[in-house]
């Protein structure tokens, strides 16, 4: 497919002791499954990684994904016939090669016994073999198919394809860390995502972790747009950056549950936060990436009128609070996280981007950055560990540990961010000794 792979993998009729006393660098932690890891010094001295296995089949396998027994063969058409698909099931005979003389191979010989290549020109994802058995092996198969079809841009099989969907009881049994890890391979490495989480979809896989997309499907959404919920998602998902992909296709996860039936879906932004926190838990992801995406949703539908004939009749009337003052741009910049601005632009662009009828005007996110960046020159306070007063210091004009400071030291901040010039240590003791007796007295 002229890919510059990242890694080679050697099989071998050694067995795992034999390669041992070969190479006296290595590491046998995979050897009971007849793997080694070879450690080799390249010309330039820097030590990388051989991963050299004995030629094995497999069977007995537990709970979708491990083999109870494994055993060394000597022919690599026995090793090839455990592999998942036909063009992961090729091999190159380096005994053929001489690898001494220093002169480029020009022509090398693929083995493939199971029609890889073949498959490859006719951009299919097969399996080797009786696909019911590939996937009854090892129930991560089933995605890593739909992910590799979709990396590809290659089609699955029929045969495979219905296979997957006969196998559905085993891909249930995986991991959410693994189907997790195989998705989002999936969703940064395809040109088009929404190829793969359709296939997902049509094999009842996407069902087992993500059934709240389901949810969209046919849930038409009448005004500024052209597709139901579930395609708008994907649509959005294709064009966003990577950095979004995955805010992209959760963002409007829960029109389905607020549809008023009238084009409107009050809330949706706040119930989709809570439900994307919902899904990334159950799928285990990081505590910090969990509260990104949580963030990116719940502001995805921030709004910036910038021209008059933009407005309506009550945003002129009150056009310094619709054209958001300093202290409203600081709150929106709190309220997202500094660090998480440019990518609730990315969300928003994609979201637009996708829906040819929206309203959506590129100007919106450009002038509000020109402000932002206008602000942020500003000495700003954002959160509490900016102000210019502290805990100790709160301690020794008499206010106590515990929640009550807890309280003033988030109403000093919410003082600051209106007013900047209200941070410094004289004036924040001064609040701080007014709100203490107010809260002593109360």
């Amino acid at each position: 497919m002229k890919k510059t792979p990242h890694d080679y993998d050697l099989a071998t009729n050694a067995l795992p002791d034999e390669m041992l006393n070969m190479f006296p660098r290595s590491v046998s932690t995979g050897a009971k499954f007849g793997t080694v890891i070879v450690l080799v010094q390249d010309e330039h001295g820097e030590t990388y990684e051989v991963e050299v296995t004995t030629f094995r089949s497999e069977a007995g396998y537990i709970d979708g994904r491990w083999p109870s027994s494994v055993e060394f063969v000597d022919e690599i058409d026995k090793d090839l016939g455990r592999r998942d698909f036909t063009f992961n099931a090729m091999a190159i005979d380096l005994s053929k090669i001489n690898l001494d003389d220093g002169k480029e191979q020009k022509q090398v010989t693929i083995y493939d016994p199971f029609d890889g290549v073949g498959d490859i020109k006719r951009k299919l994802v097969r399996a080797v073999g009786t696909p019911i058995e590939r996937f009854k092996e090892d129930g991560l198969r089933s995605f890593k198919a739909c992910r590799m079809a979709s990396q590809l841009g290659f089609d699955i099989e029929e045969d495979t394809f219905n296979a997957i969907k006969e196998a559905n009881a085993v891909a249930q049994s995986i991991s959410m860390e693994r189907i997790r890890d195989e998705f989002m391979k999936m969703l940064l490495n395809s040109p088009k995502p929404s190829v793969g989480i359709e296939l997902m979809r049509g094999t009842g896989l996407l069902s087992i972790f993500l059934p709240e997309l389901l949810e969209g499907v046919g849930v038409e959404q009448k005004l500024f747009h052209a597709h139901d919920v579930y395609e708008h998602a994907l649509r959005t998902c294709d064009v966003a950056h990577d950095s979004v992909k995955l805010a992209a296709l959760l963002h409007d996860i829960a029109k389905p549950r607020t549809d008023m039936g009238n084009g409107h879906f009050y809330g949706h932004d706040r119930m989709g936060a809570d439900m994307a926190e919902e899904i990334m838990k159950r799928m285990k992801f990081p505590k910090n990436e969990i509260l990104r995406v949580r963030k990116l949703i719940e502001n995805h539908m921030f709004h910036y009128p910038h021209k008059k004939e933009e407005m309506t009749e009550e945003e002129i009337e009150n056009v310094e609070l619709h054209q958001w003052s300093d202290s409203a741009v600081r709150r929106f910049i709190q309220r997202v996280g500094e660090e998480n601005i440019e990518d609730l632009f990315k969300l928003r662009m994609a979201d637009a981007q996708s829906n040819p009828y929206s309203s959506f005007k590129p100007d919106e996110v450009t002038l509000l950055q020109q402000r932002i960046a206008e602000v942020r020159k500003q000495d700003m306070a954002l959160k509490i560990s900016d102000l210019k007063i502290n805990g100790e210091q709160l301690e020794k004009i008499g206010v106590k540990k515990g929640p009550k400071m807890g309280e003033i030291l988030r109403e000093l901040l919410d003082i600051v961010v209106e007013d900047p010039l209200m941070n410094t240590r004289e004036k924040l003791e001064e609040l701080a000794i007014k709100l203490n007796k107010e809260k002593n007295e109360n």
